[in-house]
């Protein structure tokens, strides 16, 4: 391009992940923001770049398809994350589009030489490792709200924290009503990658003390408070429980399944009759329509709810693995679907060992079920329903005698191990 060419830029997460040395040297295209200020949409068609995107003006590159996106600035002119106007135009100004992003350490650019703009201390937030709203509005996006807490959950490596002002403002949307406006399928994915970082728990603790978790997902903030059996929770708090559920599961798998059946597997401890407490009989039963009403409004898809249900339902014979019967066992596969998906049968033990190690003084506890049910399936396996029907034989005879051969085999093999 000449140098009359209008200016383009690295803006946001790349800028960032490259000054918190994050890179990996193949940060793809993809991932990497471009603004350009000083273009309209005519000049960046007659340059040979595709439009693309109905909200506001971001065109793909000729040659590499990587995005452009036109500086702009925004106005609040609804309710909820959409309820934005855009207006992109050559006079707005690089520091006129950064002002409108959510955190400083996301408001940088740069040129393609290398050269800092940093209008709003996003690389002294980094330094001091502070998550600081750029302007007041900041509290205009209910989006935002999970957006930090999502980055505090990347980062709590790191050691970031949310600035006290910028919690403030998080707060104030929290109570505005303006969450509910979210889309499920927002919120879900929003949930994911923070499910995908090193500390979910981080995420699910900052959503609560702005307000946020009991808008967004109330099943899992009525854990908070709830006690339960010290025998068997020296932590007494069911919420404190799955924060640590949550630290464990991440060492144990990279599986966003698993890490949402955890956060997802004691919802019924939220709804024991006090007079109860601090026993919660019944709560995995209890907890599946809490799970399955949870997954429908955020839209979860269909094989993160059939593995959630079942840590729900089924996690506490997990734990019980090396006690139970035969009979039980048998039952327990049946109800984990694994004669027709045994491949499930791994995430369901992670997460119910991840449970397991979510106690104080538990962290790395032996778990039984790891070694003996992948074995005493396998064996129940070997049973072939074809070799055991005979002539005339209904189908309810079939079915019973398949399950007491299937028993037999379970037996059979545990006295072996």
């Amino acid at each position: 391009m000449s140098n009359d060419s209008p200016a383009i830029y690295r803006v946001g997460g790349c800028v960032r992940d490259r000054l918190l040395h994050l890179e990996t040297g193949e940060t793809p295209p993809s991932d990497i923001d471009r603004v350009v200020v000083g273009a309209t949409p005519d000049w960046m068609e007659a340059h040979g770049f595709r439009p693309v995107g109905a909200g506001f003006p971001v065109f793909l590159h000729p040659d590499t398809d990587e995005e452009y996106a036109l500086a702009r600035t925004e106005r609040k002119s609804g309710v909820g994350h959409r309820g934005f106007e855009f207006f992109a135009d050559p006079s707005v100004s690089l520091e006129q589009d950064l002002l409108r992003r959510d955190l400083t350490i996301n408001a940088m650019a740069e040129t393609d030489g290398g050269e800092l703009i940093d209008p709003y201390g996003g690389q002294r937030d980094l330094n001091a490792r502070l998550l600081r709203h750029v302007s007041p509005a900041f509290r205009e996006d209910p989006l935002r709200v999970l957006r930090v807490a999502r980055f505090a959950a990347r980062f709590a490596h790191l050691g970031f924290q949310v600035a006290a002002e910028t919690m403030q403002l998080m707060r104030e949307i929290s109570a505005s009503g303006e969450l509910e406006t979210l889309s499920g399928e927002r919120v879900f994915a929003e949930l994911q990658k923070a499910l995908q970082s090193d500390s979910p728990s981080t995420f699910i603790l900052l959503l609560r003390q702005c307000g946020a978790l009991e808008r967004l997902l109330p099943e899992v903030d009525k854990l908070f408070g709830v006690p339960q059996s010290p025998r068997y929770h020296p932590e007494i708090d069911t919420g404190l429980h799955l924060l640590l559920c949550l630290d464990r599961v991440t060492g144990l798998t990279n599986d966003d399944r698993v890490r949402f059946a955890i956060l997802v597997h004691d919802l019924g401890k939220g709804i024991t009759p006090a007079a109860q407490l601090p026993s919660h009989p019944g709560h995995e039963e209890a907890g599946v329509p809490l799970v399955e009403s949870l997954c429908e409004r955020t839209r979860v898809p269909n094989s993160w709810r059939r593995l959630a249900v079942k840590v729900s339902r089924w996690h506490l014979h997990a734990h019980r693995a090396a006690e139970l019967r035969a009979a039980t066992l048998e039952k327990l596969f049946s109800g984990l679907d694994l004669w027709r998906r045994p491949e499930e049968l791994e995430p369901f033990i992670l997460a119910c060992q991840a449970d397991a190690r979510g106690r104080p003084g538990r962290e790395n506890c032996d778990y039984p079920a790891v070694r003996l049910f992948p074995a005493l399936l396998e064996a129940a396996q070997q049973v072939q329903p074809g070799q055991l029907v005979k002539a005339g034989m209904a189908g309810d005879e079939i079915a019973e005698l398949v399950r007491q051969a299937r028993i037999k085999a379970i037996a059979s093999r545990r006295e072996q191990l």
